[in-house]
């Protein structure tokens, strides 16, 4: 089963990488345009120039079935164009849920192999946080198929950490820690996966809403470009906040839930352990974001900043304080 799951991992993060090149196809030609109008103005001119040479007709006839057949044609080939950039998109999202079907398949074989939940150590947890994101994604975009063209950042975010996870932070099954032996440890972890995960698809929207709000500002310079096809800032907006309000009371129930296994545990609930620093960090960051948004004289952009910044914590909470830090909850499985 452990052989089983990391071969499932490695087709998932191939399947990612396929559905990030047809998000990628939308997105490159889902703005195809007629210039409509052009052709009359030719038309009219036509037929001016015609009848002040005094012919019977026929010629302004021709130029003007001319200029129709070329209007005809472009329009069909921009049909044409944006019906392919829709099917890509459609097909990057059925093979988006099949590598979500890919990386459940992974966690799952993984549980059965180490005959626990698979959260023991920084490589299954990323995994089931990526997951979370992504499933969350589409539940999203069930919900609201215009914001389609994000799968092409989702996607890529999935890629890389997926990829990341398997080439630099694996680990073989092993025994749970002694210390994660209890029931807390569902409790716990649990919630901050799912938390972790809805924060990870949250900062997607918001740093696609920092771009497009540029864009529709006038600004043509990089990054704001590639905002270009984006949907609309204020839905990006109202996105990121939706994720972040549903998200932050469940982080806070596994902070609350952590210092009630760490008094069980170790005898106090807590003791600045850099975990626990840290998550205490992106509490207070998520809670000024969420404060922040709900102030009417706070710009959106400057929340939304927040709502950024508030997942470097996380990422910081999750890499940084394993890779750099030796405390109480140093599970990484990293040598």
């Amino acid at each position: 089963m452990s052989v089983l799951s990391d071969q499932l991992v490695t087709v998932a993060v191939l399947a990612y990488l396929v559905a990030m090149i047809g998000h990628a196809v939308e997105y490159a030609l889902g703005n195809a345009r007629v210039r409509v109008g052009t052709p009359a103005r030719e038309l009219v001119g036509a037929g001016v120039g015609a009848s002040s040479d005094g012919g019977s007709g026929p010629e302004p006839a021709v130029a003007g079935a001319t200029v129709a057949e070329r209007t005809v044609a472009e329009r069909t080939a921009a049909e044409r164009t944006a019906a392919r950039a829709r099917a890509a998109g459609l097909g990057a999202v059925a093979v988006t849920v099949v590598a979500a079907l890919l990386h459940l398949g992974a966690l799952i074989a993984r549980g059965v192999a180490a005959d626990r939940m698979p959260w023991g150590n920084m490589y299954e947890f990323v995994l089931t946080v990526s997951f979370i994101g992504v499933a969350g994604w589409l539940v999203v975009l069930w919900k609201r198929p215009t914001l389609r063209r994000l799968g092409l950042f989702l996607t890529l975010v999935m890629m890389l950490l997926v990829a990341t996870a398997e080439l630099v932070l694996y680990t073989p099954v092993v025994p749970l820690v002694p210390a994660l032996n209890s029931y807390w440890f569902i409790i716990h972890v649990a919630t901050i996966v799912f938390s972790s995960g809805i924060f990870l698809l949250g900062v997607v929207p918001a740093a696609a809403y920092l771009m497009r709000a540029g864009y529709e500002q006038g600004r043509r310079s990089f990054p704001y470009l590639l905002a270009k096809r984006m949907p609309a800032a204020a839905a990006l907006e109202r996105l990121t906040f939706v994720l972040h309000a549903f998200s932050f009371p469940i982080f806070t129930f596994a902070v609350i839930a952590g210092a009630i296994w760490a008094e069980a545990a170790w005898g106090r609930p807590w003791g600045w352990d850099p975990k626990e620093t840290w998550a205490f960090i992106s509490w207070v960051v998520y809670a000024g974001y969420l404060h922040a948004r709900a102030t009417p004289s706070v710009r959106r952009n400057v929340a939304t900043w927040l709502a950024v910044l508030g997942f470097l914590t996380v990422l910081m909470n999750l890499f940084g304080v394993n890779i750099f830090f030796e405390g109480l909850h140093s599970y990484g499985g990293l040598d």
